[in-house]
């Protein structure tokens, strides 16, 4: 017997709080699935990309750079925001030359997920960028970006030592090195 999909939530009434260049905030009253009548402040994002780019001697390209939010410099996958009309793919493409100056000869989503459920409604594709050509970077304005590949031992390492703290990252490294790295030969 076919399991019943649940249905949504019925939006009473929603208000725009405040829009920005990168997101907004809207207050919605709803009726949730379960019947709980509840105020919820959503975080609207236009979703984001994630990109995991793997160089041919199997090492995966990492960036550096300063997140005021995170008062500290990570390193990170290379990542950023949809633009309107754009697909996840020209997304990536975009962001990886913008932030490394490489180019992909092929994009693979691999990890469709959603970050901060709770209160932000950013949906995040996770990309495997592969047939890479280095190029010049072509950073935002204000971004000072440094890029450097890393090794799967290194990565671990990382990880397990609290070194490589960004989510987005840890989880499309551990699920890439778990799952799609299998049976790949990778430099120690």
């Amino acid at each position: 017997m076919p399991t019943k999909r649940p249905r949504g939530a019925r939006i009473l009434s929603s208000k725009i709080i405040y829009q920005g260049k990168i997101f907004g905030i809207r207050r919605d009253e709803v009726i949730e699935p379960s019947g709980v009548r509840a105020t919820r402040e959503v975080i609207t994002h236009p979703g984001s990309v994630v990109v995991l780019p793997v160089l041919p001697d199997g090492r995966i390209l990492m960036i550096r750079q300063y997140r005021h939010a995170a008062r500290q410099y990570l390193w990170e996958l290379v990542a950023g925001r949809i633009d309107a009309g754009e697909s996840p793919r020209k997304a990536a493409a975009r962001e990886l030359i913008e932030e490394t100056g490489y180019r992909a000869r092929k994009f693979r989503i691999f990890l469709d997920v959603f970050p901060t459920p709770g209160f932000l409604e950013e949906r995040m594709f996770i990309l495997l960028a592969e047939g890479l050509t280095a190029g010049v970077a072509e950073p935002e304005e204000d971004e000072k970006i440094v890029s450097r590949a890393y090794n799967r031992k290194q990565l671990e390492e990382m990880i397990r030592r609290g070194k490589l703290r960004d989510a987005k990252s840890i989880a499309g490294i551990l699920y890439y090195l778990r799952f799609l790295a299998t049976g790949k030969r990778f430099p120690r």
